[in-house]
């Protein structure tokens, strides 16, 4: 006799009996009249699953579709593995590499072919589309984790057998999918005709994996948008990757084993942001001496490392005898109750319209033209813009430098000519893969940064950091990312060894997030995410490094 249970539907607010074993698609398919969104995942005490798990224990359950972020992960897995048994199918001989997000997709080439044809591409695309019209299920299995990696040694993938040599995990999961192979770092959907919207075109050497328009119509694939000087920076970090034999999770964590190399590569991948630093202000300077840039903007998403960049920018530029004199948007802030309000209804510090840019663009000016300025300070207390007394002049040699949010927004310095503008993207542009199909998201990189960084310096809990992390997100998808192309100059502040350095820091963080909270879910997924990686202790990481910002002991102010 099977046993019934409870569980607490929280799409319908009410209790629900189930028999023991029932799975999330069986219960929801009972549930479906009630439920007015057509599941891709669940929450399940506040941790995501697939919708083939089974229920043995009283649950609170959550049905989820692809429009949240969970589920758009999942769908972009199951779309991948996918995407890895069509190359399998037509090149058995040859390997799939998803490297990075790109252009609303994702960045994928294959190993023994440098230049994909319109035609390889086609093939591979028409291949997906048979697998997905065919409704195979993914079947999820779990074996000793010697076992699994000797499996993945007899299918060639020694990626994959490298990141588990170097895990301590006793067992594995991995999929199925028509007698093909592989892991992902998260569950899939049950079968692979949830995935019918998608695209796959050349891009570059290589080719694009589109997903859903996740943030317009689900119903069509997002659209490919040009992001050549972006795509570039990963190409260059790539490209250093490959001198340094790290690209991916388990050569890290084989050069972690040994201990002397670890000091290496950490020197390396610092010497290698000085050099990029210095390039820039080697080309501020000399468009400096041709009669522009006299305007220095620096700008990017939250957590990449703006206000190190900028001081160890300004420092290149002294050496270049350039003197930087530095002016702080946040000083331009409209008075409060002019201050723009966000869809809650909340004060919009984020919104360019925050900011005082008619004065501004006005001061600027007039320090360009070589005149005495009266300069802001913006009170928080009593959110007013007050002038204590405070003036700057640029003399000879000198720049202005600012960092802030809205730097690469042509609204922000309208009136200052192009050419006295030179406008720096900051972002963590992580290259590292977990695996071939398992890459690094730049936004977990960022998010670990801060979730560091708001305990340390302002006392602010994972809970309350990973709460608002879809906030700051909405604002740098409409403030930041739509101009990052304006930039001049690309600089990419990931550094290849920092996840293994952050581990420390960041695990007694999340394991401190309850888990009777939605964002347990988060802090479940990105543990489990850090457990993939050996830690580095952080002593060997230099002062001046631009980690420093957010681990502490740093030699630069903040």
């Amino acid at each position: 006799m099977v046993d019934t249970i409870q569980i607490f539907c929280k799409n319908t607010e009410n209790y629900v009996d189930v028999r023991g074993g029932e799975t999330l698609l069986e219960i929801y398919e009972r549930l479906k009249n009630e439920i007015p969104l057509r599941p891709i995942c669940a929450h399940v005490n506040n941790k995501t699953e697939g919708l083939t798990y089974p229920v043995f224990k009283p649950k609170v359950v959550d049905f989820i579709d692809e429009k949240t972020p969970s589920g758009q992960r999942m769908y972009v897995r199951s779309l991948c593995m996918v995407l890895a048994k069509a190359v399998r199918d037509l090149f058995p001989d040859d390997g799939l590499r998803i490297e990075h997000s790109i252009s609303k997709g994702y960045f994928c080439s294959l190993k023994r072919q440098e230049e994909l044809v319109e035609e390889t591409v086609a093939a591979i695309r028409r291949r997906m589309e048979e697998i997905i019209s065919s409704d195979m299920p993914f079947m999820r299995h779990v074996k000793l984790a010697s076992d699994v990696t000797e499996m993945f040694r007899q299918e060639g993938m020694s990626d994959k057998v490298q990141l588990l040599e170097t895990s301590s995990e006793l067992y594995a999961a991995y999929y199925c999918l028509d007698g093909f192979i592989d892991s992902y770092y998260g569950d899939l959907v049950p079968s692979t005709g949830y995935l019918r919207v998608f695209d796959l075109q050349k891009y570059k050497n290589g080719m694009l994996l589109l997903p859903p328009d996740f943030a317009g119509d689900c119903r069509v694939p997002a659209k490919m948008i040009p992001q050549e000087k972006l795509f570039k920076a990963f190409t260059d970090y790539i490209r250093f990757n490959g001198i340094v034999g790290v690209s991916n999770v388990g050569e890290l964590n084989k050069i972690v084993e040994k201990r002397s190399n670890v000091d290496m590569l950490i020197n390396v991948a610092e010497t290698l942001h000085d050099k990029i630093i210095g390039r820039i202000a080697d080309e501020i300077t000399e468009r400096y001496h041709e009669g522009g840039a006299r305007v220095v903007l620096v700008a990017g998403p939250s957590s990449s490392g703006k206000t190190t960049t900028t001081k160890r920018l300004s420092i290149h530029l002294l050496a270049n005898l350039i003197k930087p004199q530095m002016i702080s948007l946040d000083n331009y802030f409209v008075d409060r109750e002019h201050t723009p309000r966000d869809e809650h209804g909340e004060y919009d510090y984020e919104s360019l319209y925050a900011l005082d840019i008619e004065q501004f663009n006005k001061d600027l000016n007039a320090l360009i033209r070589g005149e005495k300025v009266a300069m802001p300070t913006y009170d928080f207390a009593t959110g007013k813009r007050v002038y204590k007394g405070d003036t700057l002049q640029l003399t000879d040699n000198s720049i202005l430098l600012m960092e802030g949010i809205h730097g690469l927004n042509p609204e922000l310095t309208k009136s200052i000519p192009e050419k006295q503008k030179f406008k720096v993207y900051v972002s963590a542009l992580t290259t590292l893969s977990i695996d071939d199909h398992n890459w690094v998201p730049t936004t977990d990189n960022r998010l670990l940064r801060r979730i560091i960084r708001d305990y340390k310096y302002r006392g602010i809990s994972a809970l309350d950091t990973i709460t608002r992390w879809p906030s700051v997100r909405r604002g740098e998808e409409k403030w930041i990312f739509p101009y990052q192309e304006n930039a001049d100059a690309m600089f990419n502040s990931s550094l290849i060894f920092e996840l293994g350095v952050m581990k420390d820091f960041a695990e007694p963080l999340l394991k401190k997030v309850p888990h009777n909270v939605p964002e347990y879910a988060e802090a479940h997924r990105l543990l489990n995410f850090l457990g993939c990686f050996r830690e580095i202790g952080n002593r060997q990481v230099p002062s001046t490094s631009l980690l420093r910002e957010f681990l502490g002991g740093s030699s630069f102010k903040y």
